[in-house]
């Protein structure tokens, strides 16, 4: 089966022309079979009239001319006359040649069941029938093989190919034009998967085709305006709620006891970072244009400010090619990842961040010694707000790092995957085509 294309426009082909090529197989026989008892008896006819004939010509020539006779009717008809002899070597008709032996019956049932039949004679090949003239006197015949086998013409065979040919070309277009109608749905599900807004689809083709189309569209609408709506939701709520913490900052400041406003000012710092969480999965990643964009430096850029401050970073970064990324989306990824590997793992060893290229991919790993996740949990918590008892996402989070790293991913054309590390850790890998 892994032979078989997987595509719809080759696997409804190979079936149509299979089809066809069967059918023209099998149309070939029926004709063959309908028509073979007619020429036999055809053939068969014509057989005993030049027998007939040759015999009455005998008979009524006088014997000092049959000599002559017989040199004409070679000459002009191509048709001999040899006496029977004792120590001749004849070759009988084969069993399995059905249309030879239907003709043989028809000879023999008017010339008599005496009469034999060969297709070789003393080692001369030709058809040859046996007759005999006043008597005891037996003679043979013998016509040109051509006049009894039928040979096809190779006009005719090239003449059915080009048919076939044309019937084959015929049946690849009119699958063609339904195949590539669902090829493009197909790559328009997959952007929509991978987070991007495809282009409204052309709503051509059949009806079903066209309907199936027109259906995609208006999903494909909807969910843009869902998330367009989302959003706007998640930034004005943001926006919102940032303006009573600026005031409530200015109060703690304010406030004479320093323990009362260390903690005022911590747990603002916190929901200030939640907020910001939200800002950055409402934002569309579609919106920025790509440009060419080294890894390497979207993640000095992350890593350089941390490690001033203190945070153990080790990184091995590999020399990697400009690729067409979205920058300040790229920020956003490896800022959560880094940071979120320092917060759960930065604290017992150096989180290390590893870029390479690999088999066409550019490859970002972010490893920690951190509590890990289970393998069963990995997939759910890329999802938006989820945390676990020990999250990854920290306890002063929405739940949406994770979440916004695999929007990102996903928007570039890449992917995003958790992994257990050997030791005990995590490693979180993102994955973009190079």
């Amino acid at each position: 089966m892994r032979l078989l294309p997987q595509s719809l426009l080759w696997r409804t082909f190979l079936l149509i022309a299979g089809l066809m090529v069967v059918a023209v197989i099998a149309w070939a026989a029926i004709f063959a079979r309908a028509e073979r008892e007619p020429r036999a008896r055809e053939l068969a006819q014509m057989v005993v009239s030049v027998v007939n004939l040759t015999r009455a010509a005998l008979l009524t020539t006088q014997p000092d001319k049959r000599h002559d006779l017989l040199i004409e009717l070679s000459d002009r008809e191509g048709i001999r006359v040899y006496p029977s002899e004792d120590e001749e070597k004849i070759t009988p008709l084969p069993e399995r040649a059905v249309f030879l032996q239907m003709v043989a019956v028809e000879v023999r049932r008017q010339l008599g069941n005496d009469t034999r039949m060969s297709m070789e004679r003393d080692g001369e090949a030709g058809f040859w029938v046996s007759f005999r003239i006043e008597g005891d006197d037996e003679y043979w015949v013998m016509l040109p093989r051509e006049r009894v086998e039928r040979n096809l013409s190779l006009e005719w065979l090239g003449w059915g190919a080009a048919v076939l040919l044309l019937a084959l070309a015929g049946a690849y277009l009119v699958m063609f034009r339904v195949a590539r109608p669902l090829k493009a749905l197909a790559a328009a599900a997959r952007d929509i998967g991978q987070g991007r807004r495809p282009p409204q689809l052309a709503e051509t083709g059949p009806g079903e085709i066209r309907r199936v189309t027109h259906t995609f569209n208006q999903m494909s609408s909807d969910l843009a305006r869902l998330d367009e709506d989302r959003a706007l939701i998640l930034a004005g709520i943001s926006h919102d709620l940032r303006t009573p913490l600026t005031r409530l900052r200015l109060a703690a400041e304010m406030s004479a006891d320093a323990a009362t406003r260390e903690g005022i000012s911590a747990d603002i710092g916190e929901m200030d970072k939640i907020i910001g969480q939200f800002l950055d999965f409402a934002r569309d990643t579609e919106g920025e244009p790509p440009e060419p964009t080294n890894l390497n430096s979207v993640v000095l850029h992350v890593t350089e400010p941390l490690q001033r401050r203190g945070a153990r970073i080790e990184l091995h970064l590999a020399e990697l090619p400009p690729l067409m990324l979205r920058p300040l989306a790229l920020l956003r990824l490896a800022s959560n990842l880094i940071n979120n590997a320092l917060r759960h793992g930065g604290g017992t060893a150096p989180v290390e961040v590893q870029t390479r290229r690999e088999e066409g991919r550019i490859i970002l790993e972010v490893m920690d010694r951190g509590p890990g996740i289970p393998p069963e949990e990995a997939e759910r918590l890329k999802q938006p707000f989820t945390r676990l008892e020990t999250a990854r996402t920290g306890a002063a989070s929405a739940g949406l790092g994770l979440a916004i790293v695999d929007r990102v991913a996903r928007g570039h054309g890449g992917r995003f995957d958790l992994f257990s590390r050997e030791g005990g850790g995590l490693i979180a890998r993102v994955t973009l085509p190079a």
